[in-house]
């Protein structure tokens, strides 16, 4: 299969792309990314485009996706409401109006746990994740959501968000506890990347939003298939 992948450069990102050069099942990963990764692969190829407003130049290049990965994401804290949609709902949906019409094309979106699908809660994130996710869900192809909330990183992924180093580097050694201790809140990037590829490669989890045990539960399946 050819895999779409936005957001390569971080932390989630950077998992997902490894897992897909990993993978039998890829044929070819291409990142759509505002600068170059620095990075080498037969598999890989990068598209350096600045407007993630408008993907309209880029339909060529994404005619041959059977699955796109959508891992942009920012933290709110200093956001106005109107900034947080624009990188959030409208930077996603620009991407999903450029990918094929293809109903067996999968799309699946990083979001996060606690978004709110009402869109009239207090929360300004959740509201705006949640405007996002019922908007994917309505496009014509396999859509999915991917919420959590501990995310460990795995193989040298690393957050791109200050406040996120500091915090891994604190209670990142706690991981495997946290597997034990909270198993529904934890997952990890090596999973997240593995849960993706099942996805794209017709599993179908019979659920259109996935939390982390459905992602821990599809990564340790399909990894044995």
């Amino acid at each position: 299969m050819n895999v779409l992948l936005f957001g390569a450069t971080g932390m989630i990102g950077q998992g997902v792309l490894r897992e897909c050069l990993l993978s039998e099942s890829v044929k070819s990963v291409t990142v759509v990314v505002r600068s170059s990764l620095g990075q080498s692969h037969p598999k890989l190829r990068e598209i350096i485009h600045r407007d993630f407003t408008d993907f309209s130049a880029c339909a060529a290049d994404f005619a041959s996706a059977d699955a796109c990965f959508y891992c942009v994401g920012i933290s709110s804290p200093g956001k106005t409401e109107q900034e947080y949609t624009v990188a959030t709902h409208d930077y996603t949906i620009a991407a999903a109006r450029a990918v094929p019409a293809n109903p067996a094309l999968t799309f699946v979106f990083v979001s996060a746990e606690g978004a709110d699908p009402t869109e009239k809660g207090r929360i300004m994130w959740a509201r705006v994740k949640g405007r996002t996710e019922n908007a994917l869900l309505a496009f014509p192809f396999r859509s999915y959501v991917f919420r959590f909330n501990f995310v460990q990183p795995m193989h040298g992924a690393v957050s791109q968000t200050q406040a996120y180093r500091v915090l891994y580097a604190v209670i990142g050694w706690m991981g495997p506890l946290l597997r034990h201790i909270m198993p529904g809140h934890y997952t990890t990037t090596e999973n997240v990347g593995r849960a993706m590829i099942a996805l794209a490669r017709g599993a179908d989890p019979g659920l259109r939003v996935l939390h982390s045990p459905d992602i821990n539960r599809m990564a340790d399946e399909w990894a044995r298939v």
